[in-house]
């Protein structure tokens, strides 16, 4: 039983040591993010500088999802784009041996969406406030969606925060951002990411044309030398996604296509508004305990 317990107590450490890293590498991250400047430049120094605090590496690629995207906007290999005057999500990830921190920020550089801005934040609070031993995930969302349309927005609806396991970003149970029928019951100990999101549009996301994040879900033979390359360099990631612009492999097109058709891997689409309103996202990875709930990445 001592040794069970000390398996728990390290495992809590882990999980708060990430998000003591990821919250200084987001602060520093804000500080930089200004008009003009290269997003490829802000995602790098956001995935470097998690490793030079002590973490064992990003538990995604940084998204710099601007406007009317939501998520999974990551920078391609050599992007020159720039900040223009946008509603960034910087949502970032890190890990210790595989035990997650999660946490988003939205920063608008246009200075025309604050109220926009409060909302997901106000969502976020609310959840924080809500969060306790034995209370179901669908009063989360309810007091999310609340919190919201308090401020005149619109949730999105078809988002969710998650539960965090290890070198698993997305596990259960989904946290809604909405009033839902049927929920579950979140338990002490549960480590989850809560992330709202607001909008000034319909309130819904659809897949956009761009993918550069991908994940890998499962192994299985497969006969072309670029996907068995590929393959063999995704191993480092384990579970965790990756982005394309890592990857060092030939014909990386080609392969990461056929690994996709085998099932092999999973892309994941930046997410855009349905409506083509502007979006707003705060996120925060929470442990659940028997009154409430710690924040590991204030």
């Amino acid at each position: 039983m001592a040794d069970k317990v000390q398996e728990i107590e390290e495992i809590i450490d882990k999980y708060v040591t990430a998000g003591k890293i990821l919250s200084q590498v987001r602060s520093e991250a804000k500080d930089r993010i200004k008009v003009g400047v290269s997003l490829l430049e802000i995602a790098e120094f956001v995935e470097n500088r998690a490793i030079e605090l002590g973490a064992d590496g990003s538990a995604f690629p940084c998204n710099i999802s601007r406007n009317d995207e939501a998520a999974h906007a990551t920078p391609l290999a050599g992007d020159t784009t720039v900040f223009g005057e946008d509603v960034i999500k910087l949502d970032l990830g890190v890990h210790v041996d595989g035990y997650i921190a999660d946490s988003a920020i939205t920063i608008d550089l246009s200075g025309d969406y604050t109220d926009l801005v409060k909302a997901s934040e106000a969502g976020l609070e609310a959840a924080i406030d809500t969060v306790k031993n034995g209370v179901n995930t669908a009063d989360v969302g309810a007091a999310i969606e609340d919190a919201i349309i308090s401020h005149g927005f619109k949730p999105v609806g078809n988002l969710t925060g998650h539960g965090l396991a290890r070198y698993i970003p997305h596990a259960p149970p989904s946290i809604p951002n909405r009033r839902m029928g049927m929920g579950v019951e979140l338990k002490t100990g549960d480590f989850i990411a809560i992330e709202p999101f607001a909008t000034d549009g319909v309130g819904k996301v659809v897949d956009g044309s761009l993918t550069e994040i991908f994940q890998l879900v499962g192994k299985k033979p497969v006969r072309l030398p670029a996907a068995r390359k590929l393959l063999k360099e995704l191993e480092q990631y384990k579970t965790l996604p990756f982005a394309k612009r890592w990857l060092k492999s030939p014909q990386l097109d080609f392969a990461l296509m056929q690994l996709e058709r085998s099932g092999i891997i999973h892309s994941y689409p930046v997410l855009k508004e349905v409506g083509g309103g502007m979006v707003s996202q705060t996120e925060h990875t929470v442990i659940v305990t028997d009154d409430g709930c710690e924040v590991t990445t204030r």
